[in-house]
Protein backbone atom coordinates (compact mmCIF):
# COMPACT_ATOMS: atom_id res chain seq x y z
CA UNK A 1 0.00 0.00 0.00
CA UNK A 2 0.60 3.59 0.72
CA UNK A 3 3.36 5.42 2.85
CA UNK A 4 -0.06 6.19 4.88
CA UNK A 5 -1.52 3.06 4.47
CA UNK A 6 -3.66 1.87 7.95
CA UNK A 7 -4.88 -0.98 8.70
CA UNK A 8 -5.22 -3.75 6.47
CA UNK A 9 -8.02 -2.32 4.52
CA UNK A 10 -7.17 1.43 4.23
CA UNK A 11 -3.83 3.29 4.97
CA UNK A 12 -1.17 1.54 6.57
CA UNK A 13 0.25 2.72 10.28
CA UNK A 14 3.92 3.48 10.08
CA UNK A 15 6.48 1.40 12.25
CA UNK A 16 5.43 -1.07 15.07
CA UNK A 17 4.37 0.56 18.04
CA UNK A 18 5.19 -0.68 21.56
CA UNK A 19 2.62 -3.91 22.41
CA UNK A 20 2.02 -2.68 26.37
CA UNK A 21 -0.50 -0.32 27.19
CA UNK A 22 -1.05 3.51 25.69
CA UNK A 23 -1.18 6.32 28.50
CA UNK A 24 -3.79 8.16 27.68
CA UNK A 25 -4.31 11.91 28.20
CA UNK A 26 -6.30 13.12 30.58
CA UNK A 27 -8.33 16.20 29.47
CA UNK A 28 -10.09 18.68 31.55
CA UNK A 29 -13.58 17.96 31.83
CA UNK A 30 -16.37 20.26 32.69
CA UNK A 31 -18.61 19.01 35.84
CA UNK A 32 -20.75 16.29 34.92
CA UNK A 33 -19.26 15.49 31.88
CA UNK A 34 -18.30 11.77 30.39
CA UNK A 35 -15.15 10.88 29.34
CA UNK A 36 -14.21 8.47 27.07
CA UNK A 37 -10.99 6.94 26.03
CA UNK A 38 -11.22 5.61 22.38
CA UNK A 39 -8.47 3.48 20.85
CA UNK A 40 -8.24 3.96 17.12
CA UNK A 41 -5.75 1.61 14.78
CA UNK A 42 -3.35 4.40 13.03
CA UNK A 43 0.06 6.21 14.00
CA UNK A 44 -0.65 9.55 15.38
CA UNK A 45 -0.98 12.11 12.93
CA UNK A 46 -1.60 11.85 9.15
CA UNK A 47 -4.80 12.62 7.12
CA UNK A 48 -7.02 9.70 8.74
CA UNK A 49 -6.21 11.23 12.11
CA UNK A 50 -7.81 14.53 11.26
CA UNK A 51 -10.72 13.00 10.20
CA UNK A 52 -11.26 11.22 13.20
CA UNK A 53 -10.42 14.51 15.63
CA UNK A 54 -13.00 16.17 13.32
CA UNK A 55 -15.57 13.30 13.72
CA UNK A 56 -14.71 13.45 17.70
CA UNK A 57 -14.91 17.54 17.83
CA UNK A 58 -18.38 17.12 15.89
CA UNK A 59 -20.02 14.60 17.91
CA UNK A 60 -19.03 16.96 21.26
CA UNK A 61 -20.93 19.80 19.67
CA UNK A 62 -24.12 17.82 19.61
CA UNK A 63 -23.34 16.31 22.84
CA UNK A 64 -21.50 18.79 25.11
CA UNK A 65 -21.64 16.11 27.96
CA UNK A 66 -19.65 13.89 26.19
CA UNK A 67 -15.87 14.50 25.46
CA UNK A 68 -13.79 11.87 23.35
CA UNK A 69 -10.26 11.61 23.18
CA UNK A 70 -9.23 9.35 20.34
CA UNK A 71 -6.16 7.69 20.86
CA UNK A 72 -4.00 6.24 18.17
CA UNK A 73 -2.09 2.74 18.43
CA UNK A 74 -0.80 2.65 15.61
CA UNK A 75 -1.40 -0.89 13.67
CA UNK A 76 -4.53 -3.30 13.88
CA UNK A 77 -2.24 -5.56 15.56
CA UNK A 78 -0.71 -2.88 18.45
CA UNK A 79 -4.02 -1.72 18.95
CA UNK A 80 -5.62 -5.23 20.28
CA UNK A 81 -2.35 -5.95 21.73
CA UNK A 82 -2.38 -3.24 23.75
CA UNK A 83 -6.17 -2.72 24.24
CA UNK A 84 -5.85 -6.26 26.04
CA UNK A 85 -3.08 -4.77 28.15
CA UNK A 86 -5.12 -1.73 28.86
CA UNK A 87 -7.74 -3.05 30.09
CA UNK A 88 -6.05 -5.02 33.00
CA UNK A 89 -5.21 -1.57 33.71
CA UNK A 90 -7.53 1.68 35.38
CA UNK A 91 -6.21 3.55 32.63
CA UNK A 92 -8.01 1.60 29.91
CA UNK A 93 -10.50 2.67 26.85
CA UNK A 94 -14.12 2.38 26.47
CA UNK A 95 -14.45 1.58 22.76
CA UNK A 96 -12.06 1.19 20.04
CA UNK A 97 -12.01 0.32 16.61
CA UNK A 98 -10.88 -3.57 16.33
CA UNK A 99 -10.77 -5.87 13.74
CA UNK A 100 -14.34 -7.47 12.77
CA UNK A 101 -12.16 -10.77 13.16
CA UNK A 102 -11.25 -10.28 16.86
CA UNK A 103 -14.65 -10.59 17.50
CA UNK A 104 -14.53 -14.08 19.27
CA UNK A 105 -11.25 -13.35 21.14
CA UNK A 106 -12.87 -10.66 22.73
CA UNK A 107 -15.44 -12.39 23.57
CA UNK A 108 -13.42 -15.17 25.27
CA UNK A 109 -11.48 -12.56 26.76
CA UNK A 110 -14.63 -11.50 28.28
CA UNK A 111 -13.84 -7.67 27.52
CA UNK A 112 -16.88 -6.47 25.04
CA UNK A 113 -20.49 -6.21 25.86
CA UNK A 114 -23.30 -6.37 23.32
CA UNK A 115 -25.09 -4.00 21.68
CA UNK A 116 -28.35 -5.53 21.57
CA UNK A 117 -29.60 -3.40 24.28
CA UNK A 118 -29.36 -0.54 21.60
CA UNK A 119 -32.00 0.55 18.61
CA UNK A 120 -32.67 -2.18 17.01
CA UNK A 121 -33.39 -0.25 13.49
CA UNK A 122 -30.07 0.92 13.54
CA UNK A 123 -28.36 -2.32 14.55
CA UNK A 124 -30.92 -3.70 11.44
CA UNK A 125 -30.03 -0.94 9.33
CA UNK A 126 -25.92 -2.64 8.32
CA UNK A 127 -25.47 -4.43 5.05
CA UNK A 128 -25.88 -8.35 6.04
CA UNK A 129 -23.04 -8.71 4.64
CA UNK A 130 -20.93 -6.81 7.25
CA UNK A 131 -23.16 -8.64 10.33
CA UNK A 132 -21.65 -11.86 9.00
CA UNK A 133 -18.07 -10.73 11.51
CA UNK A 134 -19.98 -8.60 13.98
CA UNK A 135 -22.53 -10.93 15.20
CA UNK A 136 -22.38 -14.44 17.47
CA UNK A 137 -24.25 -16.75 19.75
CA UNK A 138 -27.54 -14.43 18.88
CA UNK A 139 -25.93 -10.92 19.70
CA UNK A 140 -24.37 -8.22 17.75
CA UNK A 141 -20.88 -7.54 19.48
CA UNK A 142 -19.64 -5.30 17.24
CA UNK A 143 -20.80 -2.05 15.04
CA UNK A 144 -19.05 -1.93 11.00
CA UNK A 145 -17.31 1.17 10.54
CA UNK A 146 -14.11 1.03 8.20
CA UNK A 147 -15.26 -1.86 6.35
CA UNK A 148 -14.05 -3.49 2.96
CA UNK A 149 -14.20 -6.13 0.50
CA UNK A 150 -11.45 -7.08 -2.25
CA UNK A 151 -11.53 -5.64 -5.62
CA UNK A 152 -9.62 -5.88 -8.63
CA UNK A 153 -7.50 -2.43 -10.33
CA UNK A 154 -6.29 -2.31 -13.89
CA UNK A 155 -4.07 0.01 -15.68
CA UNK A 156 -6.66 0.68 -18.68
CA UNK A 157 -3.83 2.05 -20.99
CA UNK A 158 -1.80 -1.03 -20.53
CA UNK A 159 -4.50 -3.17 -21.65
CA UNK A 160 -4.91 -0.84 -24.82
CA UNK A 161 -1.16 -1.67 -25.84
CA UNK A 162 -1.88 -5.37 -25.31
CA UNK A 163 -4.64 -5.23 -27.74
CA UNK A 164 -7.76 -5.78 -24.69
CA UNK A 165 -10.86 -3.73 -24.21
CA UNK A 166 -9.57 -1.65 -21.46
CA UNK A 167 -13.58 -1.07 -20.23
CA UNK A 168 -13.86 -4.84 -19.38
CA UNK A 169 -11.61 -6.83 -16.89
CA UNK A 170 -11.34 -10.49 -16.40
CA UNK A 171 -14.78 -12.08 -15.44
CA UNK A 172 -13.95 -15.37 -15.05
CA UNK A 173 -10.94 -17.61 -13.59
CA UNK A 174 -10.03 -18.78 -17.13
CA UNK A 175 -10.18 -15.11 -18.77
CA UNK A 176 -7.91 -13.93 -16.18
CA UNK A 177 -5.51 -16.66 -17.37
CA UNK A 178 -6.01 -15.44 -20.88
CA UNK A 179 -6.04 -11.60 -20.43
CA UNK A 180 -2.67 -11.65 -17.88
CA UNK A 181 -1.04 -13.47 -20.62
CA UNK A 182 -1.37 -10.88 -22.86
CA UNK A 183 -0.39 -8.17 -20.50
CA UNK A 184 2.83 -10.15 -19.59
CA UNK A 185 5.77 -8.35 -21.10
CA UNK A 186 9.31 -10.27 -20.99
CA UNK A 187 12.66 -9.12 -22.49
CA UNK A 188 14.44 -11.53 -25.04
CA UNK A 189 16.65 -12.82 -22.05
CA UNK A 190 13.33 -13.61 -20.22
CA UNK A 191 13.36 -11.00 -17.45
CA UNK A 192 9.83 -9.64 -16.50
CA UNK A 193 9.40 -6.09 -17.01
CA UNK A 194 5.33 -5.88 -16.52
CA UNK A 195 3.51 -8.78 -14.79
CA UNK A 196 -0.11 -9.44 -15.71
CA UNK A 197 -1.39 -9.88 -12.20
CA UNK A 198 -0.46 -9.33 -8.39
CA UNK A 199 -2.14 -10.57 -5.94
CA UNK A 200 -0.25 -9.96 -2.08
CA UNK A 201 1.02 -12.24 -0.05
CA UNK A 202 2.24 -10.68 3.24
CA UNK A 203 1.07 -9.45 5.61
CA UNK A 204 -2.47 -10.95 5.15
CA UNK A 205 -2.23 -13.69 2.85
CA UNK A 206 -5.16 -15.85 4.14
CA UNK A 207 -7.40 -12.75 3.22
CA UNK A 208 -6.32 -12.48 -0.55
CA UNK A 209 -6.76 -16.42 -0.44
CA UNK A 210 -10.33 -16.28 0.95
CA UNK A 211 -11.21 -14.40 -1.92
CA UNK A 212 -10.24 -17.39 -4.16
CA UNK A 213 -11.77 -19.46 -1.89
CA UNK A 214 -14.84 -17.63 -1.76
CA UNK A 215 -14.98 -18.07 -5.84
CA UNK A 216 -14.47 -21.45 -5.61
CA UNK A 217 -17.57 -21.44 -3.52
CA UNK A 218 -16.34 -22.97 -0.30
CA UNK A 219 -15.66 -21.34 3.58
CA UNK A 220 -13.17 -21.72 5.17
CA UNK A 221 -14.60 -21.58 9.30
CA UNK A 222 -18.30 -22.38 10.40
CA UNK A 223 -20.28 -19.18 12.03
CA UNK A 224 -19.28 -20.43 15.50
CA UNK A 225 -15.91 -19.91 14.90
CA UNK A 226 -14.90 -23.79 15.86
CA UNK A 227 -13.87 -25.41 12.89
CA UNK A 228 -11.94 -24.72 9.90
CA UNK A 229 -12.12 -26.70 6.51
CA UNK A 230 -8.57 -25.89 5.37
CA UNK A 231 -8.00 -29.27 3.69
CA UNK A 232 -11.44 -28.76 1.74
CA UNK A 233 -10.49 -30.00 -2.15
CA UNK A 234 -12.21 -26.92 -3.12
CA UNK A 235 -9.57 -25.22 -0.76
CA UNK A 236 -6.85 -27.07 -1.98
CA UNK A 237 -7.86 -26.54 -5.87
CA UNK A 238 -8.16 -22.57 -4.70
CA UNK A 239 -4.73 -22.40 -3.13
CA UNK A 240 -3.41 -24.50 -6.31
CA UNK A 241 -5.31 -21.98 -8.79
CA UNK A 242 -3.25 -19.22 -6.95
CA UNK A 243 0.34 -20.94 -7.41
CA UNK A 244 -0.31 -22.03 -11.15
CA UNK A 245 -0.90 -18.49 -11.79
CA UNK A 246 3.41 -17.69 -11.17
CA UNK A 247 4.16 -21.43 -11.49
CA UNK A 248 2.75 -22.44 -14.66
CA UNK A 249 1.42 -19.65 -16.52
CA UNK A 250 4.18 -17.33 -15.52
CA UNK A 251 2.01 -14.33 -15.42
CA UNK A 252 2.53 -13.56 -11.51
CA UNK A 253 5.69 -12.44 -9.90
CA UNK A 254 7.27 -15.87 -8.33
CA UNK A 255 7.40 -16.46 -4.44
CA UNK A 256 5.76 -13.73 -1.81
CA UNK A 257 4.22 -10.54 -3.50
CA UNK A 258 4.50 -7.59 -0.96
CA UNK A 259 1.13 -6.40 0.33
CA UNK A 260 2.74 -2.67 0.98
CA UNK A 261 4.79 -2.37 -2.29
CA UNK A 262 1.52 -3.80 -4.81
CA UNK A 263 -0.17 -0.45 -4.95
CA UNK A 264 3.51 1.34 -5.65
CA UNK A 265 3.78 -1.81 -8.44
CA UNK A 266 0.91 -0.70 -10.26
CA UNK A 267 0.94 2.96 -9.79
CA UNK A 268 4.56 2.56 -11.78
CA UNK A 269 3.37 0.15 -14.46
CA UNK A 270 4.92 -2.88 -13.35
CA UNK A 271 1.61 -5.04 -13.00
CA UNK A 272 -1.16 -4.57 -15.12
CA UNK A 273 -3.98 -5.68 -12.41
CA UNK A 274 -3.73 -5.63 -8.98
CA UNK A 275 -6.12 -7.20 -6.16
CA UNK A 276 -6.62 -4.88 -3.02
CA UNK A 277 -8.81 -4.01 -0.79
CA UNK A 278 -11.69 -1.10 -1.63
CA UNK A 279 -9.69 0.99 1.04
CA UNK A 280 -7.47 1.87 -1.66
CA UNK A 281 -9.50 3.00 -3.70
CA UNK A 282 -9.13 7.07 -2.61
CA UNK A 283 -4.75 6.10 -2.70
CA UNK A 284 -5.65 4.74 -6.39
CA UNK A 285 -8.06 7.87 -7.41
CA UNK A 286 -4.95 9.83 -5.89
CA UNK A 287 -1.66 8.81 -7.49
CA UNK A 288 -2.75 6.86 -10.45
CA UNK A 289 -1.44 8.89 -13.21
CA UNK A 290 -3.38 6.77 -15.44
CA UNK A 291 -6.78 5.77 -16.40
CA UNK A 292 -7.59 3.11 -14.26
CA UNK A 293 -10.43 0.46 -13.65
CA UNK A 294 -12.23 -1.33 -10.75
CA UNK A 295 -14.17 -4.27 -10.91
CA UNK A 296 -15.91 -7.04 -9.06
CA UNK A 297 -13.75 -9.97 -8.87
CA UNK A 298 -13.71 -12.74 -11.04
CA UNK A 299 -15.76 -16.29 -11.10
CA UNK A 300 -14.64 -19.38 -10.43
CA UNK A 301 -17.52 -21.56 -9.40
CA UNK A 302 -19.27 -18.50 -7.88
CA UNK A 303 -18.19 -14.51 -7.44
CA UNK A 304 -17.49 -12.99 -4.52
CA UNK A 305 -14.76 -11.84 -1.68
CA UNK A 306 -14.38 -11.66 1.94
CA UNK A 307 -15.59 -8.44 3.69
CA UNK A 308 -12.60 -7.11 5.83
CA UNK A 309 -11.92 -4.18 7.88
CA UNK A 310 -13.05 -2.36 11.55
CA UNK A 311 -16.01 -2.67 13.65
CA UNK A 312 -16.72 -0.31 17.00
CA UNK A 313 -16.42 -2.30 20.20
CA UNK A 314 -17.65 -1.30 24.01
CA UNK A 315 -15.91 -2.75 26.40
CA UNK A 316 -16.87 -4.39 29.76
CA UNK A 317 -15.70 -2.49 32.05
CA UNK A 318 -16.77 0.74 31.17
CA UNK A 319 -19.69 2.05 33.00
CA UNK A 320 -23.40 1.97 32.27
CA UNK A 321 -22.73 5.93 31.37
CA UNK A 322 -19.56 5.08 29.68
CA UNK A 323 -21.13 2.79 27.44
CA UNK A 324 -23.78 4.65 26.73
CA UNK A 325 -21.67 7.31 25.62
CA UNK A 326 -19.80 5.48 23.58
CA UNK A 327 -22.67 3.54 21.50
CA UNK A 328 -23.92 7.04 21.04
CA UNK A 329 -20.61 8.13 19.42
CA UNK A 330 -20.81 5.23 17.48
CA UNK A 331 -24.21 5.47 16.21
CA UNK A 332 -23.42 9.13 15.21
CA UNK A 333 -20.39 8.43 12.67
CA UNK A 334 -22.62 5.55 11.09
CA UNK A 335 -25.51 7.93 10.52
CA UNK A 336 -26.31 7.67 6.29
CA UNK A 337 -24.28 11.19 5.95
CA UNK A 338 -21.46 10.67 7.64
CA UNK A 339 -21.28 7.31 6.64
CA UNK A 340 -21.21 8.23 2.83
CA UNK A 341 -19.06 11.23 3.33
CA UNK A 342 -16.33 8.50 5.44
CA UNK A 343 -15.97 6.18 2.77
CA UNK A 344 -15.57 9.16 0.26
CA UNK A 345 -12.66 10.66 2.02
CA UNK A 346 -10.95 7.00 2.93
CA UNK A 347 -12.48 4.75 -0.15
CA UNK A 348 -13.95 2.37 2.74
CA UNK A 349 -17.54 1.03 2.16
CA UNK A 350 -19.95 3.38 3.75
CA UNK A 351 -21.70 0.67 5.75
CA UNK A 352 -25.36 1.17 5.11
CA UNK A 353 -27.88 1.36 1.82
CA UNK A 354 -28.86 4.00 3.85
CA UNK A 355 -25.66 6.00 3.06
CA UNK A 356 -25.82 5.69 -0.64
CA UNK A 357 -29.23 6.78 -0.87
CA UNK A 358 -27.54 10.16 0.48
CA UNK A 359 -27.34 13.12 -2.27
CA UNK A 360 -23.53 13.15 -1.24
CA UNK A 361 -22.78 9.97 -2.16
CA UNK A 362 -25.23 10.03 -5.44
CA UNK A 363 -22.92 12.85 -6.78
CA UNK A 364 -20.02 10.85 -5.72
CA UNK A 365 -20.94 7.81 -7.17
CA UNK A 366 -22.10 9.41 -10.42
CA UNK A 367 -18.65 11.10 -11.11
CA UNK A 368 -16.87 7.96 -9.61
CA UNK A 369 -18.61 5.01 -10.39
CA UNK A 370 -15.87 3.00 -9.16
CA UNK A 371 -17.29 3.98 -5.81
CA UNK A 372 -20.15 1.28 -5.76
CA UNK A 373 -18.33 -1.26 -7.12
CA UNK A 374 -17.52 -3.00 -3.44
CA UNK A 375 -21.71 -2.13 -2.37
CA UNK A 376 -22.39 -4.33 -5.55
CA UNK A 377 -20.03 -7.00 -4.65
CA UNK A 378 -21.73 -7.03 -0.72
CA UNK A 379 -24.52 -9.64 -2.04
CA UNK A 380 -21.86 -12.02 -3.28
CA UNK A 381 -19.31 -11.18 -0.16
CA UNK A 382 -18.40 -13.92 2.80
CA UNK A 383 -17.93 -13.08 5.61
CA UNK A 384 -13.94 -12.94 7.06
CA UNK A 385 -12.22 -15.82 8.50
CA UNK A 386 -12.55 -15.70 12.11
CA UNK A 387 -12.13 -18.22 14.65
CA UNK A 388 -11.40 -18.44 18.43
CA UNK A 389 -7.74 -18.43 18.88
CA UNK A 390 -8.25 -16.37 15.68
CA UNK A 391 -4.36 -15.17 15.28
CA UNK A 392 -2.70 -18.46 15.60
CA UNK A 393 -5.65 -20.54 13.22
CA UNK A 394 -4.78 -17.67 10.99
CA UNK A 395 -1.21 -18.34 11.47
CA UNK A 396 -1.68 -21.83 10.14
CA UNK A 397 -3.40 -20.94 7.48
CA UNK A 398 -0.65 -18.04 6.28
CA UNK A 399 2.26 -20.63 6.65
CA UNK A 400 0.69 -23.27 5.03
CA UNK A 401 -0.12 -20.21 2.17
CA UNK A 402 3.01 -19.23 2.17
CA UNK A 403 4.85 -23.39 2.19
CA UNK A 404 2.69 -23.46 -1.61
CA UNK A 405 3.45 -19.79 -2.59
CA UNK A 406 7.11 -20.36 -2.45
CA UNK A 407 7.09 -24.22 -3.83
CA UNK A 408 8.17 -25.63 -0.39
CA UNK A 409 4.84 -27.87 -0.23
CA UNK A 410 2.57 -29.46 -2.74
CA UNK A 411 -0.87 -27.17 -2.30
CA UNK A 412 -2.66 -30.88 -0.89
CA UNK A 413 -0.01 -30.93 1.68
CA UNK A 414 0.08 -27.43 2.63
CA UNK A 415 -3.09 -27.56 3.30
CA UNK A 416 -3.33 -30.46 5.32
CA UNK A 417 -0.74 -29.44 7.66
CA UNK A 418 -2.52 -25.90 8.14
CA UNK A 419 -6.04 -28.26 8.69
CA UNK A 420 -4.12 -30.29 11.20
CA UNK A 421 -2.87 -26.89 13.40
CA UNK A 422 -5.89 -25.50 13.42
CA UNK A 423 -8.05 -28.42 14.55
CA UNK A 424 -5.61 -28.73 17.11
CA UNK A 425 -5.53 -25.40 18.42
CA UNK A 426 -9.78 -25.33 18.15
CA UNK A 427 -10.34 -28.84 19.78
CA UNK A 428 -10.78 -26.94 23.16
CA UNK A 429 -14.03 -25.05 21.63
CA UNK A 430 -15.58 -27.75 20.33
CA UNK A 431 -18.99 -28.76 21.98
Amino acid sequence: MTVSKFGRRGFVAGGLALAGATKLAAPALAQGQTRLNFFYPVAVGGPIAKLIDTMCADFERENPSIKVQPIYTGSYQDTIAKTLTALKSNDFPHFAILLSTDMFTLIDEDVIVPFDDSDQAWIKSFYPAFMENSQAEGKTWGIPFQRSTIVQYWNKELFKEAGLNPDVAPKTWADQIEITQKLTKRDAAGNTSQWGIQIPASGFPYWLFQALTTQNDVRLMNPEGTRTFFDDPKVVEALQYWMDLSMKHKVHPTGIVEWGTTPRDFFERKVAIMWTTTGNLTNVKTNAKFDFGVGMMPFGRRGGSPTGGGNFYVFKKASAAERAAATAFAKFVTQPDRAAQWGIDTGYVAVTPAAFETQRMKDYVAGFPAAAVARDQLPLAWAELSTHDNQRVTKALNDGLQAGLTGAKPAQVAMAEAQREAQRLLRPFQR
